[in-house]
């Protein structure tokens, strides 16, 4: 839907669109809750305590869940940012009130499943009936759904390889190392994706924004919004990954234990610097999703998740949980290298992405200069690293500022982007 519909101008193909994609929703979100509902009973054996009824509300749950995610896509797909935003914190709020009230006042597993189905329900007629207001109702014809689905199919398989790379270490780690090295692993592994925090934005908004500049024929825009994405992600990227690294061990220490800070502390430098590359994947590869180009994406990460849990297997017996950190590192630099590579070597792709050394210079050159200063000022405790931190900062601000490596334009140019 982001994809095909950011463009779209006419209400009849949005009409089109919209519905096709919905109908097909339902039938597999349909097929998905059915099996569910009917093997309620030994689910309900294995995960719920016998408690049938649960199971069965999870069907309905499964059902809204996925249709309230299309509504969601909607609006993301016709940049109603705000709209997105409030139902999103709406959703939150019920959720933690509806589950919240009901466990607490004794209902148990029941209660938690019952505010999921009250807030799902609320969010699905709330959303519907937005949408139906903005574009009317519409039978669909189905016109486009062969085209939706090649371009949609391969994300699938893309997905699970891309999860097999995210968590099997964590499993690969139980199986081979005990359950406490998971315990030491996890803590720095998640400091260290602290870094895709400063992707997430681009990874909402940049799929709908560059497919309306594509699908109106403005290259020009589609490569100046992807090289001040990149620019930007790598000034926020570089330094996070530095101080991370350094202040590994003093963080897990306050956020869990001087054990687990002592044994995984050197987690989060490999987990950083994968989030790092990771991001810079996540905005060069728009070019494939704009080339409708769907299935090296998929293929990338089948072998992505082949080579991570080979290594694993090979590599966590002999170097332990930092072995599970380098082998995710080398399967997201692998699918960063294949990315890049593909795009540029590939006459059928139309779009072509590089930076120059000479704008990432006094990002990398800036950064550098905050290693000292940590290094000296060695913080301990959560009031001196935050000092640390802020110091850091203004000196890696004012010397990226120096180097010309930000200018105003820039500035407003990004600005602009971020608040349309």
């Amino acid at each position: 839907m982001v994809r095909y519909l950011s463009a779209v101008k006419s209400p009849e193909e949005i009409q089109e669109g919209y519905y096709s994609i919905a109908a097909v929703t339902i039938l597999s979100a349909g097929l998905a809750s059915v099996a569910l509902f009917l093997l309620a009973e030994p689910i309900a054996t294995a995960l719920f305590d016998s408690q049938t009824t649960v199971t069965r509300i999870l069907a309905v749950v499964v059902f809204l869940e996925c249709m309230n995610l299309l509504q969601f896509n909607y609006f993301r797909t016709f940049q109603q940012i705000k709209r997105y935003s409030s139902l999103l914190f709406l959703k939150t709020c019920l959720q933690l009130v509806l589950v919240g009230a009901l466990v607490l006042a004794g209902y148990g597993i029941f209660g938690a499943v019952m505010g999921l189905f009250i807030t799902n329900l609320v969010l699905f007629l709330f959303m519907g009936f937005f949408i139906v207001h903005g574009i009317g109702v519409s039978i669909p014809k189905f016109r486009h759904l062969r085209e939706y689905l090649s371009f949609g199919l391969p994300t699938v398989p893309g997905n699970l390889s891309s999860w097999v790379v995210n968590s099997s270490d964590r499993y690969m780690i139980a199986l081979f190392l005990g359950a406490a090295s998971v315990g030491y692993y996890t803590p720095g592994y998640t400091l260290g994706n602290v870094v895709n925090m400063f992707v997430a934005p681009l990874s909402f908004m940049l799929p709908a924004v560059l497919s309306k500049y594509y699908d109106e024929n403005n290259l020009q825009g589609v490569q100046t919004i992807l090289h001040y994405s990149l620019k930007y992600f790598l000034m926020l990227a570089v330094p996070s990954f530095i101080g991370l690294s350094i202040l590994s061990k003093p963080i897990l220490t306050i956020l869990s234990t001087p054990e687990i800070a002592s044994n995984g502390y050197l987690i989060t430098p490999f987990t950083a610097l994968s989030a790092l590359f990771f991001g810079m994947y996540a905005i060069i590869f728009q070019i494939l999703i704009l080339e409708k180009n769907t299935r090296i994406t998929a293929t990338i990460w089948i072998i992505a998740a082949v080579i991570n849990f080979g290594l694993n297997l090979v590599v966590i017996p002999y170097l332990g949980i930092i072995g599970a950190a380098i082998t995710t590192l080398i399967s997201f630099v692998f699918a960063l290298g294949v990315v890049i590579y593909y795009i540029q070597t590939k006459p059928q792709i139309t779009l072509s992405y590089s930076i120059s050394f000479r704008a990432i210079f006094p990002i990398i050159f800036a950064s550098i200069w905050t290693i000292p200063v940590l290094l000296i000022i060695q913080p301990v405790g959560i009031v001196s690293i935050m000092l640390s931190v802020a110091l850091c900062a203004i000196i890696y601000f004012a010397l990226l500022y120096a180097l010309k490596g930000i200018t105003k334009e820039e500035i407003y140019f990004f600005r602009s982007f971020i608040t349309r």
